[in-house]
C-alpha cells in the first residue's frame, strides 16, 4: 500500500469545506429508504438544503403519500433495492400519479451492476452511496437543470 505524505504542519486539522446554503431548485422531496439510519441522515441533508421532506421507509408508504393530492412533490429520491418493489417500479407508479415529478435513484451498488441486473437502465439519474451533502446537492441541481 502507498500512502502519500501529508505536507501540512503537524497539528493542523483538515476540515471539509462547509456547504454554503444553496438553493437546489427543489421545494419538496419524497425520500424513500428502507434503512432507518440512512433515511434519517439523508432527510437531514435535504433539510439542510432547505427542502421539505416526506421521509418514508417503504415503497407502499411512498405511494400513499404521492396519492394525497394535497401533498406537493418536486423530487422522488429513492433507493434502488428495497423490499416490496424496486426503485424503478416505485418511480413508474409515482410517475403515473405525478408525471411532472423528477426522480433520482440512489444505490450502494455500482451503476453497471444495477443495469446488468435489469433494475435500472443505463442513463437514468443515479447517485452512489455513500455521498456527501455537497454531492447530493450537485446531483439534484444537475437533474433539475436538465
Amino acid at each position: 500500500m502507498y500512502f502519500p505524505r501529508h505536507k501540512e504542519e503537524p497539528g493542523k486539522e483538515l476540515l471539509e469545506t462547509p456547504l454554503e446554503k444553496v438553493s437546489i431548485g427543489v421545494n419538496t422531496v419524497l425520500l424513500v429508504e428502507d434503512e432507518p439510519l440512512l433515511l434519517n441522515i439523508i432527510r437531514e441533508m435535504l433539510e439542510e438544503m432547505g427542502c421539505d421532506v416526506f421521509a418514508v421507509a417503504s415503497p407502499l408508504k411512498a405511494i400513499e403519500v404521492a396519492s394525497d393530492p394535497s401533498s406537493a412533490i418536486d423530487l422522488l429520491l429513492t433507493d434502488v433495492v428495497m423490499p416490496e418493489m424496486n426503485g424503478k417500479e416505485l418511480a413508474n407508479r409515482i410517475k403515473a400519479l405525478r408525471p411532472e415529478t423528477k426522480c433520482l435513484f440512489m444505490s450502494g451498488y455500482t451503476a453497471d451492476i444495477i443495469a446488468h441486473k435489469g433494475v435500472l437502465e443505463e442513463g437514468l439519474n443515479c447517485i452512489n452511496k455513500p455521498f456527501t451533502t455537497q454531492k447530493l446537492a450537485i446531483k439534484i441541481q444537475e437533474l433539475i437543470g436538465s
